[in-house]
C-alpha cells in the first residue's frame, strides 16, 4: 500500500530510523525537526499519514494537531509521546488525533500502526489527490484547506474523475455518468469543468476528440 507519510520529530537519530523503516516499506517519507518546517511542508503537499512529537523546540505538537485536522481532516495523525505525558496523550486524542505511540517505541509496531492508518483511509469516503480533498459523507470539497463551493452536478462529476484519475474519459462516459444522456452538441460538461478550473482544480487534460483526463500530477 502507497502513502506519504510526514514525521515531526526534533531528534535526528529517532527521525531518521522511521525515516528509513518506513521507505523500507515503499512509503514516501519526509521528516521535520520544527514546527515551522513541517507548516513549510504542508504549504507544498499534505500528506496521508502525520507522526507528531508532542515537545518540540520551537512548540507543541499539538498546535500542529489542531492545525492538520482544521486544515486537512483526512490526514490521520499519530502522536508520539514519552512515557509520563498521560495529560497530553488525552489531550491530543480530545482533539482529534487517531493515534497514540508511547517512547520509546518498537519500529515493527509504528509501521504496523501506519498500515493500518493507510487502510483505514482506503475505506473511508475520503478521496485525496495532492491538496484537493472530496468528501462524499458531508458533500464538501477542500483545495489547501480553502472550502469550495460546488453544486450537486460538478460534486458528482469531481467525484467521479477523482475515483477515476489518470484514466481517459470520454464525452459520452461522463455525460452518461452525470446526466444520464448522451448529446453532442450540449456544453454542459465543457461548462462544468470550466468552473471548476476557475475554482483552482487544474488537474483535468483535456484529451481531443475523446474527453478528459484528471491527472494526480
Amino acid at each position: 500500500m502507497k502513502g506519504t507519510i510526514y514525521v515531526l520529530e526534533d531528534d535526528s537519530s529517532i527521525a531518521g530510523l522511521i525515516k528509513f523503516s518506513l521507505e523500507r516499506e515503499q512509503l514516501t517519507c519526509r521528516a521535520f525537526g520544527s514546527i515551522q518546517e513541517i507548516r513549510n511542508g504542508l504549504k507544498e503537499k499534505s500528506p496521508d499519514v502525520a507522526l507528531l512529537d508532542i515537545v518540540l523546540p520551537d512548540g507543541s505538537g499539538l498546535e500542529v494537531l489542531k492545525f492538520v485536522k482544521e486544515r486537512y481532516p483526512s490526514v490521520c495523525c499519530i502522536m508520539l509521546s514519552a512515557l509520563g505525558q498521560e495529560g497530553d496523550k488525552v489531550t491530543g486524542l480530545n482533539m482529534g488525533a487517531d493515534d497514540y505511540i508511547a517512547k520509546p517505541f518498537g519500529v515493527m509496531e509504528l509501521v504496523a500502526r501506519v498500515h493500518a492508518a493507510l487502510r483505514r483511509q482506503a475505506g473511508s469516503n475520503v478521496i485525496k489527490i495532492g491538496d484537493l480533498e472530496l468528501n462524499s459523507d458531508t458533500m464538501s470539497v477542500t483545495l489547501e484547506g480553502r472550502p469550495l463551493e460546488l453544486n450537486k452536478k460538478e460534486f458528482e462529476l469531481l467525484k467521479y474523475c477523482m475515483r477515476n484519475a489518470d484514466i481517459v474519459l470520454s464525452r459520452d462516459a461522463l455525460l452518461t455518468e452525470i446526466w444520464g444522456y448522451v448529446d453532442t452538441e450540449t456544453r454542459t460538461l465543457d461548462n462544468h469543468i470550466a468552473r471548476l478550473r476557475k475554482m483552482g482544480i487544474d488537474n483535468f487534460e483535456t484529451v481531443f476528440g475523446v474527453g478528459y483526463r484528471f491527472k494526480k500530477r
